[in-house]
């Protein structure tokens, strides 16, 4: 798996990324500031870095910036803010950012931008063709590029079906699987409206589903961090 970099001011980002990656199987270092994000950088060369855009010291972009004219942009680089426009992904992906995520972040954007940021070239514009976003447009001004996303049609509620004829703890966590299954499914997979919803608080929900082998990753469901 892979070393990925995760920069961000927030410390409850920067925990829940943390976590989710690791669940993924990689290796994660964290920074709160442009300070830190050179140290592991200049001390390791990651495989991947998440950078927030809005940070206290030197922003994102600058930071973008500064690694691309000093050549150390030799790793795909995913941008995140929660206060983004179309002009900041346009800079953004013209000084060498490969995606743009706006926060909130779905854990299903977010995995499927990570996959495709650790793949090689010719299979990111594969995955790119065959998933449910594209990551970047031309625009017509010839600016630059852009992120994209595709409004998915979250389909039919899943059929509810489960047995009784089974010891307790097996059928208890069927129907828990059936019961956050149906809740993703009914709120557009929004890990916010869930985790309210059934009196969850959003970690633990989180792991929960992972316990009960609940599906996160696919098209239908976009679980919000």
């Amino acid at each position: 798996m892979a070393t990925i970099l995760v920069v961000d001011d927030e410390l409850g980002i920067r925990g829940l990324l943390s976590e989710i990656l690791t669940d993924e199987g990689h290796t994660v270092e964290l920074a709160e500031n442009a300070a830190q994000a050179r140290a592991v950088r200049e001390r390791m060369r990651p495989d991947l870095v998440l950078l927030d855009i809005w940070m206290p010291d030197v922003d994102g972009i600058s930071l973008l910036k500064e690694w691309g004219t000093t050549s150390q942009l030799s790793m795909p680089v995913i941008m995140m803010s929660g206060h983004g426009t179309i002009d900041t992904a346009v800079e953004a992906t013209k000084h060498g950012a490969m995606a743009f995520l706006e926060k909130p972040i779905t854990l299903q954007k977010l995995l499927r931008a990570v996959e495709q940021a650790l793949a090689k070239p010719s299979q990111r514009i594969a995955a790119a063709v065959a998933g449910h976003r594209l990551d970047v447009v031309a625009y017509a001004d010839g600016q630059g590029v852009g992120p994209v996303e595709m409004h998915i049609d979250p389909g039919p509620l899943p059929e509810q079906s489960f047995s009784l004829d089974r010891p307790l703890r097996e059928a208890r966590d069927a129907f828990e699987k059936s019961y956050f299954e149906f809740h993703l499914a009914r709120e557009n997979g929004s890990m916010t409206r869930v985790a309210d919803k059934t009196g969850l608080e959003r970690t633990h929900l989180y792991r929960k589903l992972k316990q009960l082998g609940v599906d996160l990753t696919r098209g239908k469901r976009s679980t919000s961090l």
